[in-house]
């Protein structure tokens, strides 16, 4: 295709058609259609460009060397505006006349310069690396300045798309002239002198220029290995813009988004942020707790992603309560945790998988059924918040009947000093938490301040697992008032009640692969199976097991072990004493989870369990507890796998679905299509093989 560029004529023009029916003979149209060619409107006009595109895409070389220029990079003109005079010709053939707003221009292999005017912003989906070379970004609420370190920032199609916006920065009184030689000599070492003198064309003060280059880890090549999952970062969508700027962008592994597809915040998300952030950076009150609640998929996740970063922008480090079991942000699901954030989070969860704090294994998605463990699961994390820094929390969507006063509890048990309550006209209704409402409403385990007051309700069970400070310890629970922080949500989101499930469980299941990523070498090295790393040999007797979602008898425990996803856990009761295993625990305990990994296969003979996970060896000299939740591990891993031959183990199609609780609902009649292939274990223990 040719590198220059062509611009339509407003104006009526016979040369246009000519010139159109030389470049593709077979766009062929009638005698009425050619006469009004002139007086079409801006659509049919629109539509014709895309069969001139659609020509040179097809390698046509143009009569007349002039540039073909998209809808979407030429300047917007009103519909009244005077034909535009053609574009004279650039003397470099290397180099196209008009460039797009904002210039991208290619840097080799991978490697692509954005120049960015001060107040224009760039949106775009897929993944890179971004390393500002001159003035100032901000990408999702974090700021990126020159000589800053480059980021990651992660665009996927799971969620509304980022936009890389230039903000204003400090000149020390420079001149035009002497910002230009500054940019320019900053670019020598990434553009030879044409792309150079037709970026800098386009250079204004306060402009940014940045640099893009394709990203490669591990973990990103792990999960786009499965089938049917590379469309979370790259996805080949049909184009018309087929220009220079297209190519560049290709290389690097994203592509230009239309700006109402990135992420909008409302006016009132603003201001709250930013008081949110005034507060924490206060010296006297640096220490706020922040409790984010509202209903489910209004976009608490989304508003607290960018809260962190416009913290991180200010302060170093700011802790995280994790309260939400089913879409976790740093950690797999299932799990509560308490995490310190260092580094900006720009992307969504399953690009940024760390290890916490404290972690506690609850082992399901949802807290139905066992509010109580749910509630001394998170009074035993809190414990280990130490109040050196602003304290984020996150909870749960449901706040309807019991979740809403399962909510009120936690707002007492955490005296949280901010509420941020988010609401929408498109959700379920929420009463306003005021502390009013607070105060004067029944949670599931605590009463209102009037019955306690009335009839001698106690609140001192919630303190007994606490470890407050000294002037904290006097009545840690007592109800002193917050500020209620109100965000109206505009955030419109894909799932629907139908298919929000199979929604969240992609997500879940996306946050699993991301941690299995660890287990595979450092880029450049190739991608290794699964099958083919060396596990863990666990002895029976080192370790106890405890199913949490189910009670399963003690002759069928390491059937609900074997190719499970377990949590890696540490009690303080000493299992060592057991001359053989397994060992079982009666009931499930409260204790801190070390990390995760499969139970690859157990060894009867050697009675050993075969544990794969990327824990180093010197935390799993702790762990002597092993918990199996309904976390399941995701079937591509299973079915998926490279290099094997023959059957693949624990799937089978020879499976009899009639057997009491052999499907998902009992009793049900399975139709022709759920008998098709599905993954359970076998009632045989494999052992590892090399």
């Amino acid at each position: 295709m040719a590198d220059s560029l062509l611009l339509f004529k407003r104006g009526p023009s016979r040369s246009t058609w000519l010139r159109a029916r030389k470049a593709r003979p077979h766009l062929i149209l009638s005698y009425r259609p050619r006469r009004r060619l002139g007086r079409l409107r801006w659509r049919s006009r629109r539509r014709f460009r895309r069969r001139l595109l659609q020509a040179q895409a097809a390698g046509v070389d143009w009569r007349e060397g002039g540039c073909l220029v998209s809808r979407a990079a030429a300047p917007r003109r009103p519909k009244t505006a005077a034909p535009s005079p053609r574009l004279a010709k650039d003397p470099a053939p290397s180099c196209s006349a008009i460039l797009p707003i904002p210039p991208v221009r290619s840097a080799g292999s991978g490697r692509a310069v954005l120049l960015l005017p001060l107040g224009q912003g760039f949106t775009f989906s897929g993944i890179c690396r971004v390393t500002c070379l001159y003035g100032q970004v901000q990408v999702f609420g974090f700021t990126i300045s020159q000589g800053q370190p480059a980021q990651n920032v992660f665009s996927t199609y799971t969620h509304s798309r980022l936009t890389i916006n230039a903000v204003h920065y400090s000149v020390h009184e420079k001149s035009k002239k002497e910002m230009k030689r500054e940019a320019r000599s900053l670019l020598r070492s990434y553009l030879n002198q044409d792309d150079r003198y037709c970026l800098m064309k386009n250079f204004s003060p306060l402009c940014s220029i940045l640099l893009l280059e394709r990203l490669k880890t591990s973990t990103v090549n792990f999960i786009i290995s499965h089938p049917g999952l590379s469309y979370v970062f790259v996805q080949e969508i049909p184009t018309f813009q087929i220009n220079s700027e297209y190519f560049a962008l290709k290389s690097v592994g994203i592509r230009r988004e239309r700006k109402k597809n990135g992420l909008r915040l409302t006016e009132s998300a603003f201001s709250v942020m930013e008081e949110l952030v005034s507060i924490s950076c206060e010296e006297a009150d640096g220490c706020p707790v922040i409790l984010v609640c509202g209903s489910q998929d209004i976009g608490k996740s989304t508003f607290i992603r960018y809260l962190i970063n416009q913290l991180l922008n200010s302060i170093s480090c700011i802790d995280y309560l994790e309260c939400d079991l089913g879409q976790t942000e740093f950690t797999p699901p299932g799990c509560i945790s308490l995490l310190n954030v260092t580094e900006p989070v720009l992307g969504p969860p399953f690009t940024h998988q760390r290890t916490p704090q404290n972690m506690v294994y609850y082992g399901k998605p949802s807290c139905k059924n066992s509010f109580e463990n749910y509630i001394e699961i998170i009074k035993y994390v809190f414990s280990s918040y130490k109040r050196e820094s602003p304290l984020i929390v996150n909870t749960m969507g449901w706040v309807a009947d019991q979740g809403l006063l399962l909510l009120i509890d936690l707002i007492r048990l955490l005296s949280p000093s901010h509420v941020v309550q988010f609401s929408s006209d498109r959700g379920r209704y929420m009463p306003d938490l005021s502390p009013s409402y607070v105060d004067s409403m029944d949670g599931l385990y605590t009463k209102s301040t009037s019955k306690v007051r009335n009839r001698g309700f106690h609140l001192a069970e919630f303190a007994d697992s606490l470890e407050f400070a000294d002037e904290e310890k006097e009545n840690p629970l007592l109800f002193t008032g917050y500020k209620l922080m109100s965000v109206k949500s505009e955030f419109v989101s894909g799932k629907t009640p139908r298919n929000r499930e199979s929604h969240n469980k992609v997500l879940r299941e996306l946050a699993v692969l991301s941690y299995l990523g660890q287990l595979q070498p450092p880029v450049p090295k190739p991608l290794c199976p699964l099958h083919g790393l060396t596990p863990y040999q666990v002895p029976f007797n080192a370790v106890a097991l405890r199913i949490i979602h189910a009670d399963v008898a003690p002759t069928h425990i390491l059937y609900a072990v074997n190719a499970s996803w377990v949590g890696l856990c540490k009690i303080l009761d000493d299992v060592r004493g057991y001359a053989s295993g397994p060992i079982l625990l009666a009931q499930t305990p409260i204790c801190d989870c070390l990390g995760f990994g499969i139970c690859r296969g157990i060894d009867m003979e050697k009675r050993l369990y075969h544990i794969l996970t990327p824990v180093p060896p010197e935390e799993l000299r702790n762990v002597n507890c092993l918990l199996v939740g309904t976390i399941s591990i995701p079937q591509c891993v299973l079915k998926s796998q490279r290099g094997l031959e023959g059957t693949i183990p624990y799937i089978t199609t020879d499976y009899n679905f009639k057997l009491p609780g052999a499907s998902e609902k009992i009793g049900a009649r399975e139709t022709e299509e759920t008998r098709k292939e599905k993954v359970h274990p076998k009632p045989k223990f494999y052992r590892k093989t090399n």
